[in-house]
């Protein structure tokens, strides 16, 4: 396996290290924990073998992925699929990506996070956080995009604050706007009251998104439903060119203080 390096030295931090999976048997674990928590703990169908959540792109991704250093147990796990690789996308199911276009041959696309419900603390998100900037900057790539999902169990409580603070303060640039194929708000069960947009720390924002959007992430529009998942997916896109300095430097320098992680 790779451990991704910083400076030469491991990504390390409070007991966790992050590597890219270069071992089927650790890219089988970092699908086992996404089942547990897709397909067990919150109810989606998922593809795959029983007990994995495994596609047809996974083959072709790097998966990053967090140890627990005391059991060896992967407890976090990210999927990267940059460019070059395949012509597809998995977004592209979801979404109209043309107004992408450009930026299709430096784009990383990243999803299927997830973080095992006994480690979801800073230290773990900031990982990978950590490991997602090093690896946009060890492969000279400047932008990150893909799905990020918000459960719509709450009748689309989430999903309305979440597109009401975009409108508000994280919308992108209208030629970088996309259009999801099938609209959340367009579901009958999607049609709630919008809620003011509210401060960053709102509870409704699930944390990986809300650590996206403190991070100088952008919003590409309306979200689309994804009804094996029962979210709505918006889809986020991220330049290192728009990240706070401070933060870019903490993530390349490898402190532990969390920096856009969920406290």
């Amino acid at each position: 396996m790779a451990v991704l390096p910083a400076a030469g030295a491991p990504l390390t931090t409070s007991g966790y290290t992050l590597l890219i999976a270069d071992d089927p048997t650790r890219v089988a674990a970092a699908q086992r924990l996404r089942h547990e928590v897709f397909a067990t703990e919150l109810g989606a169908t998922v593809p795959g073998a029983a007990g994995l959540d495994a596609d047809d792109l996974d083959p072709y991704c790097d998966h990053l992925i967090v140890l627990e250093e005391r059991t060896g147990e992967v407890v976090g796990t990210y999927r990267l699929l940059p460019p070059g690789r395949t012509a597809r996308r998995y977004a592209e199911s979801e979404f109209d990506l043309t107004p992408l276009a450009p930026l299709r041959d430096v784009l990383v696309e990243t999803g299927r996070s997830c973080v095992h419900p006994d480690h979801r603390s800073g230290a773990v998100i900031n990982l990978m956080w950590a490991g997602i900037t090093r690896y946009l900057h060890l492969r000279g790539s400047r932008w990150l995009g893909g799905c990020a999902s918000v459960p719509v169990a709450d009748g689309g409580l989430a999903a309305a604050e979440v597109w009401a603070r975009a409108r508000a303060r994280h919308l992108a640039p209208p030629s970088l706007r996309v259009r999801p194929l099938r609209p959340w708000f367009a579901e009958p069960a999607a049609r709630t009251p919008a809620p003011d947009p509210g401060p960053v720390g709102a509870s409704r924002m699930p944390p990986l998104l809300r650590g996206y959007l403190r991070l100088g992430a952008w919003i590409c529009g309306e979200p689309a439903y994804d009804p094996d998942f029962g979210v709505a997916d918006f889809y986020v896109l991220f330049s290192l060119d728009r990240m706070n300095p401070r933060y870019l430097r903490h993530f390349l320098a490898g402190a532990d203080r969390p920096a856009g992680a969920d406290r």
